[in-house]
C-alpha cells in the first residue's frame, strides 16, 4: 500500500472538473481537514482535457440565473437555486484570482485566453497540491458500505471504501463520477433511484441527396420540428459528413434525449430554411420571378441560403439546371418554397458530437438537497457534476453545473 492514511475526512471519488473543484475548496476553507481524490484512470481532467476541441469551454457568458437554467433539459428548477449562490460570474473570478483569464467569444462561449486546456488542468493539479490535497490516480471504487456511527481507533466515520488499491473509511463523501454505470450500481444499492441513461448532446445521421457532397455548409438560422413530437429548436445548422450538427441539432438531441432514445433514433425531421412561413415564401419567389426574370435559378442562390446547399433544394424541387426564373410555373414555385420552408428529413441514427460524451440520466434529483447537494437518503452523502440527472445543452454549460454543484458541496461540508 502507498503511504499515506487510509482513515480519512472527505473523499471524493471522481477525479474531473467537479472532483478537483470541491477538493480544492474544501481543503481551501478547511486546511486540518484531510481531502483525497480517487480517480479509476492514470490521470484524471480527461474531460476538461477534451472540451472545446481541446481548449476547454469552462463556461458561458449568461449572467442570469433565470436564463441560465434554460440550457438545462433535465435540471432546469432545480438548479435556479444554487445558481444564485454560484454561477458564471464567480466562476470567472474564481479561475481570475488563480491566474487563469477568460474570455468571451462572439457565441458567449468562455475559454481561457490561453486557448488551452492545459491551463484549466494546470491551475486545478496546482490547487490541489497547495492545498494537501491527495490525488490518488488507479483507484477504481468496488464497494460502498454504510458505517455504524461508532468509533474505532478513535475515528468515527461514516463509511467504508472498497477499492481496486485498498480500503479506506472517510467520514463524508462525494461522488463527482460523472456518468459511470458502475458507480450508479453502487449507489443504487445503497438505496438510490437511478434514472436510466440515454445519450444526449448528439448531432444527426441522414443520408439524402440534399446534403450529400456538401459537408461543411452552414446556414445561419433555421427552424426545426420532429415530426409527430412537441420537439422543436433553432439556431445555425451544419451539414456534416454523416448528417447534421451545429447548435439547432443538439438542442434537440438534449432537450428530446428521452423521447429520441423511445424512438430507437429514426425519425422524421421538418426544416425551414428561412424565416417565412411557405404563403410568404411562395409570394417571396413570384416576386423574384419578375425582378430576376432573365437568370437561372440555379446559380442565383436567395435568401442568404449558402449556394451549395441552394442548388441541392432547386435540383429537390424538380427544376433544371437552366431554368431561367421567369420559366418557373405554380408547380415548381411551390415545390421550392415547400424545400425552403418545410423540408422532410429522415434521421436513421446519431453520432457522438466531437469528444464530448454527455448522458440524460443519474441519481434521482427528488433524492437531492439542491441547498446542499446532499443525499435525502444517505446523511454525509453529496453529489456533484454530472452523476445527477442534470445536463445541459453545449456551450460551456455542463461546466458551470459542474462548478456550481461542486463549490456548493464544499461550503455544505464545511458549514
Amino acid at each position: 500500500m502507498p503511504n499515506f492514511k487510509t482513515d480519512l475526512d472527505i473523499i471524493i471519488v471522481g477525479g474531473g472538473a467537479a472532483g478537483f473543484f470541491a477538493a480544492i475548496n474544501i481543503a481551501k476553507t478547511n486546511p486540518e481537514r484531510s481531502v483525497a481524490i480517487l480517480e479509476r484512470g492514470k490521470t484524471g481532467l480527461q474531460k476538461v482535457k477534451v472540451s472545446g476541441g481541446g481548449r476547454c469551454n469552462v463556461t458561458h457568458a449568461e449572467f442570469i440565473p433565470s436564463e441560465l437554467v434554460t440550457n438545462y433539459p433535465r435540471g432546469e428548477k432545480e438548479l435556479l437555486g444554487p445558481f444564485h449562490t454560484f454561477m458564471t460570474g464567480d466562476t470567472i473570478s474564481w479561475f481570475e484570482e488563480r491566474g487563469v483569464e477568460l474570455k468571451i467569444e462572439d457565441d458567449g462561449r468562455m475559454f481561457p485566453v490561453s486557448n488551452s486546456s492545459q491551463t484549466i488542468i494546470d491551475c486545478f493539479l496546482s490547487e490541489a497540491k497547495r492545498h494537501g490535497v491527495e490525488v490518488l490516480y488507479n483507484y477504481s471504487l468496488k464497494n460502498i458500505e454504510l458505517s455504524p456511527r461508532a468509533a474505532s481507533r478513535g475515528f468515527e466515520s461514516n463509511f467504508k471504501l472498497e477499492t481496486s488499491q485498498g480500503n479506506f473509511r472517510c467520514k463524508k463523501l462525494i461522488i463527482a463520477t460523472g456518468s459511470n454505470p458502475k458507480i450508479w450500481n453502487l449507489l443504487e444499492d445503497l438505496g438510490h433511484t437511478i434514472v436510466p441513461p440515454v445519450p444526449s448532446l448528439f448531432t444527426f445521421d441522414i443520408k439524402d441527396e440534399r446534403i450529400k457532397d456538401i459537408p461543411g455548409v452552414v446556414v445561419k438560422h433555421v427552424a426545426i420540428k420532429v415530426l409527430g413530437t412537441h420537439l422543436e429548436s433553432d439556431g445555425p445548422l451544419l451539414v456534416t459528413h454523416v448528417g447534421m450538427s451545429a447548435p439547432s441539432i443538439l438542442k434537440l438531441s438534449a432537450f428530446g434525449a428521452v423521447e429520441l432514445a423511445k424512438l430507437n433514433y429514426n425519425f422524421k425531421i421538418s426544416i425551414n430554411f428561412m424565416q417565412q412561413d411557405t404563403d410568404d415564401c411562395i409570394d417571396s419567389l413570384k416576386t423574384l420571378k419578375l425582378d430576376l426574370a432573365k437568370k437561372l435559378v440555379y446559380n442565383a442562390p436567395q435568401f442568404d441560403l449558402p449556394k451549395r446547399l441552394w442548388k441541392k433544394l432547386v435540383l429537390a424541387a424538380k427544376i433544371k439546371e437552366d431554368s431561367r426564373w421567369a420559366d418557373l410555373n405554380k408547380t415548381q414555385l411551390e415545390a421550392l418554397a415547400e424545400q425552403l420552408t418545410n423540408a422532410i428529413f429522415q434521421v436513421t441514427g446519431k453520432s457522438t458530437f466531437k469528444e464530448e460524451f454527455v448522458t440524460a440520466g443519474g441519481v434521482d434529483l427528488k433524492e437531492i438537497n439542491f441547498k446542499t447537494f446532499e443525499s435525502r437518503r444517505i446523511p454525509n452523502l453529496f453529489f456533484a457534476g454530472e452523476v445527477i440527472n442534470v445536463d445541459a445543452v453545449t456551450g460551456g454549460f455542463n461546466f458551470q453545473n459542474a462548478w456550481t454543484s461542486a463549490y456548493i458541496v464544499s461550503q455544505s461540508i464545511n458549514s
